[in-house]
């Protein structure tokens, strides 16, 4: 995941909860799915708070 793009990872995110509400998957596939979609979301939010990180950093130098 480490190659990973943001929106990548938000577009797989948004595709995993689309197939959950049209129930795409069977009991099997959903646990692989959701444990998926902790490691999505964990990857935005880290991304996300790296990202704030830099600007304060910038906005602090400038």
């Amino acid at each position: 995941m480490e190659n990973l793009k943001y929106e990548e990872a938000l577009k797989e995110l948004e595709t995993i909860v689309r197939k959950m509400e049209a129930n795409e998957y069977d009991i099997d596939q959903l646990a692989i799915q959701l444990k998926k979609a902790q490691e999505l979301i964990k990857f935005c939010k880290d991304k996300l708070t790296k990202t704030e990180e830099e600007l304060q950093k910038i906005k602090l130098e400038a």
